[in-house]
């Protein structure tokens, strides 16, 4: 196949500042210590980390035709990724988010939801979306045209061309189960924060919410568990409950797109489940000690190499 791993869905261009501790009154100025812009959401912050990964990465979303567009696919094909299967849409402005990110790594956001709204997959393009072992849906939530019976039957093709199918989402609460639920029979690795799991299941428990979706039809769960780590649960009966590495978080912002994009490498890789965990909680670790979805990831062997030196939390 002509790629490692096909990433579809929402792409965003993130605007962050830090530290930012209150915002000026009236037209008043506050002086900060760093901005940045990034290739940001779902898909975007992921395909970016798994390239820098090393994987042979095709991007498949939308941008408008401004400014920002041309930013999201200069930085795209930076990073050796393929945006041929990015659509350029007219009258619309690219997905765009400024993030004022607090001393503490909290980062509250403003988001408009542009392009990533009108994107959606034409069958005409499905033997170039789904060239590639891995196909990870990313965004589900925000991408208006996509979500619902649209991803079920992307999806569905994936499965039936025997692709390897991992899933995030963004911004869920207990009304996003509707969508999400008819996606599962389709998803072998279903990968939400624990946060978005509760809600939408309405179980307390990471092992109540992984039963959950395991009886509605996926395969694997693999949830994020923010400074508490990680756990995975696995139809055929494995459960692992992996610590965190102990780091000095500055930004947490895309750490979630980085453990997918972690997780995906160690699909690629083939490691064993404990080990593609571990990889994964490296790679957002990485995220969180600088600013903005991409910061700190440089290789697959530095992010080995920062394992190693890494203790996790007890």
């Amino acid at each position: 196949m002509r790629y490692d791993v096909s990433i579809i869905g929402l792409y965003i261009l993130d605007v962050l500042g830090r530290p930012v501790t209150k915002i000026p009154d009236r037209g008043n100025v506050e002086f900060i210590d760093e901005i940045r812009l990034t290739v940001a959401g779902t898909a975007g912050g992921t395909v970016v980390d798994a390239a820098k990964l090393g994987l042979k990465c095709l991007a498949v979303g939308a941008v408008g035709d401004d400014e920002k567009a041309d930013f999201v696919i200069a930085t795209l094909q930076k990073f050796g990724i393929d945006a041929s299967a990015m659509q350029r849409l007219k009258g619309i402005p690219t997905s765009a988010t400024i993030l004022n990110v607090r001393p503490n790594g909290d980062r509250p956001a403003l988001h408009v939801r542009g392009a990533s709204d009108h994107f959606d997959v034409a069958p005409a393009d499905y033997d170039k979306v789904f060239d590639a072992p891995i196909v990870h849906l990313g965004g589900t939530g925000l991408l208006k045209k996509l979500d619902g019976e649209p991803s079920r039957v992307l999806l569905q093709e994936a499965k039936k061309r025997g692709r390897t199918v991992t899933f995030d989402l963004i911004a869920a609460n207990a009304q996003t189960i509707k969508i999400v639920k008819p996606l599962l029979p389709y998803i072998d690795y279903f990968m939400p924060s624990i946060e978005e799991a509760k809600d939408m299941s309405g179980r307390g428990s990471a092992e109540d919410c992984a039963k959950y979706y395991l009886d509605q039809g996926a395969t694997c769960c693999v949830f994020t568990l923010g400074g508490e780590g990680a756990f995975y649960a696995h139809k055929d009966g494995t459960r692992l409950k992996v610590p965190a590495y102990d780091i000095k978080v500055v930004d947490t912002t895309g750490c979630g797109d980085a453990f997918d994009a972690g997780f995906i490498t160690a699909l690629h890789r083939k490691m064993d489940p404990e080990q593609s965990v571990r990889f994964a909680q490296a790679a957002a670790a990485l995220v969180a000690t600088g600013l903005g979805s991409d910061a700190g990831i440089v290789s697959f062997d530095d992010t080995l190499a920062q394992m190693k030196k890494w203790r996790v939390k007890s």
